[in-house]
């Protein structure tokens, strides 16, 4: 089993040999502006670098030189910077001058012998600095805090792509001092990174990166080891891993999914297997006219059970993937799962996922369930900073492992019906979920239809007392042509559910009164309705139960939703004769 680190440092050699990121020493940063030199370092000018294909404008991603990694200290960036460092100004700042000399002095010690004109000019330009230049064109206020490069007068490119500027920074990289072991990691012997890279791009955590391997407390520490040589990893491959987990988390990336407070991130070693797994995280809507609806006919294949090799036979079953979900802890990251495994079991198991949540009516509209829709049902308020924050890893954990969702969501998703006592089919198909999964574990040979749509003959009370519930409040619906203020669910469904003892005696009391109202004017429903409610009542016995368990409390959910679906379906024309026969009960 490989770590998350070790994969994520196989990612980035395997993608940096193909150019597609940063080598060893660089990293991509936005930038913003830059400063145009002449050979003597005078300024020539300032132009924007920002990309404008976006609805406004961004800073441009660019390869400089990689960034340090800041905590309280003041430590300076190689060839760029943010324009405190560069130029000793910003909005708010206390430091200003400590920041710039931190830029001056770095540039002083690594290009000093340095013979190219690009070097020397910059030297110039700094040696002649003055922060209240800033108040002069082509400067702007709009400059403030952003990231700055340098390019030489009649030059295409920027100082830090120079040959002799990447030279400096290549022999300056690293800690001379750091002690050379063997890597964690990779198991090569290399100098020791003393700090792990910032992560950046995980929700809720800072903007400035967050760490995922960090010890700055004498409790981390062990045999008087001081901060990365308490887990040597040398600094090539927490570069490596570093990069690859950044472009990762980016903006841009396809390869991350926000779940509650944990953000997903996913590759393989296959582009087609990556853009697949993105379809069963969040699958297209049927109508979906981007490029994501050319996922749809694999998924609709996938989800009706068809074997994955059939579906996309390119794709070998045997493909390595992995799923790590990072969490925000303060300034560090926190892991909320780790899973390897290879797609043919990945799609397998999403495929049990689709199978177990599968309700009619179909309450997806022809599509498939994506987690973070789910994940809002148990939501106050249906937002996603109200969703349980354990619950995200404990339900994205259990659909990609196989194994059994936890009882807590069986309990979330009661609690918010009986809060709010919406019972659409999402959360009844997240209840029927937890219960026949449950039931699989014990009996592997349980039908795949089970709890799918109506069942006359099932005889569990709490499904049957769905039904019923569902039936009382169709007739006083239909009894009052909708207009009513609150229905026997708004005022009575969380009692039902938990105590029918209480509550049910009551509902058939009062139900009768509507029934009379019914017949007066749509005598063929009232008797569709009396029919279906004799006949689940002679289901339940001869007394309604005290209580109901969890469990039970989840069947009564599916039963409302379907026997509503199914007498919503059932009910006559209202043209149909009313029947003037007096069979009203006044019980």
């Amino acid at each position: 089993m490989t770590g998350p680190l070790q994969a994520l440092a196989a990612r980035y050699e395997r993608l940096a040999a193909r150019g597609e990121l940063p080598a060893y020493g660089f990293s991509e940063e936005k930038i913003s502006f830059v400063l145009v030199l002449d050979r003597d370092g005078m300024l020539v000018d300032v132009q924007p670098l920002h990309d404008a294909t976006g609805r406004r404008p961004r800073p441009r991603s660019m390869l400089v030189p990689a960034a340090v990694k800041r905590t309280s200290g003041i430590a300076s960036n190689f060839l760029w910077d943010k324009s405190s460092y560069v130029l000793g100004v910003a909005a708010n700042s206390k430091r200003l001058a400590e920041e710039h000399e931190a830029f001056r002095k770095l540039h002083e010690e690594l290009l000093a012998g340095v013979d190219d004109e690009g070097t020397r000019a910059l030297l110039a330009f700094l040696r002649t600095w003055t922060p209240q230049r800033f108040a002069l064109p082509p400067f702007s206020a709009d400059m403030l805090d952003t990231n700055l490069v340098f390019r030489l007068d009649g030059d295409s490119g920027f100082l830090h792509e120079r040959a002799a500027a990447r030279e400096a920074w290549l022999a300056a990289s690293g800690d001379a001092e750091a002690a050379v072991s063997a890597c964690l990691i990779t198991g090569r012997s290399g100098p020791i990174a003393r700090l792990h890279p910032a992560i950046k791009g995980v929700m809720g955590a800072q903007s400035s990166g967050a760490s995922l391997v960090s010890f700055n407390q004498e409790a981390f520490a062990s045999h008087g080891k001081e901060q990365g040589a308490n887990a040597p990893v040398s600094e090539a491959a927490a570069f490596g891993y570093g990069t690859a987990l950044n472009a990762l988390l980016a903006r841009e990336s396809r390869n991350r999914v926000r779940l509650g407070d944990s953000t997903v991130v996913f590759w393989a070693e296959a582009e087609k297997a990556e853009t697949i797994v993105r379809g069963l995280f969040d699958p297209p809507a049927p109508d979906d006219q981007s490029e994501a609806a050319s996922l749809h006919p694999i998924l609709e294949q996938m989800a009706r059970g068809r074997p994955i090799r059939e579906v996309v036979p390119e794709i070998d079953p045997a493909t390595r993937f992995y799923i790590l979900a990072l969490a925000p802890n303060a300034a560090r990251l926190s892991i909320r799962f780790w899973l390897e495994s290879s797609f043919g079991e990945l799609a397998e198991r999403f495929q049990a996922w689709w199978r177990d949540l599968r309700v009619e009516p179909d309450p997806w509209r022809g599509g498939l369930p994506a987690i973070w829709r789910l994940l809002h049902e148990l939501a106050a308020q249906r937002k996603t900073e109200n969703v349980p924050a354990h619950l995200a890893g404990e339900i994205t954990r259990a659909v990609l492992a196989g194994g059994p969702l936890p009882r807590s969501l069986l309990a979330t998703t009661i609690m918010r019906l009986r809060a709010d006592h919406d019972l659409n089919g999402r959360r009844a198909a997240i209840c029927k979920s937890v219960l026949v999964r449950e039931l699989r574990r014990a009996d592997p040979d349980i039908r795949e239809d089970y709890l799918v749509s109506l069942d006359p003959h099932d005889s569990n009370p709490g499904y049957r007392l769905g039904r019923l519930f569902a039936v009382l409040e169709s007739v006083q619906r239909s009894a009052m042509d909708g207009n009513i203020n609150a229905t026997i669910r708004d005022r009575y469904y969380g009692a039902a559910s938990a105590t029918p003892a209480s509550v049910f005696p009551v509902l058939i009391r009062n139900v009768g009164h509507h029934l009379a109202a019914l017949r007066k004017k749509r005598g063929g429903l009232a008797r569709t309705l009396e029919k279906e409610m004799e006949g689940i009542i002679k289901g339940i016995g001869s007394a309604f139960p005290r209580n109901l368990g969890i469990d039970d409390q989840g069947r009564f959910a599916i039963g409302y939703y379907h026997q509503k679906s199914f007498s919503r379906a059932a009910i006559p024309p209202e043209n149909e004769p009313a029947d003037t026969t007096d069979t009203a009960s006044e019980d």
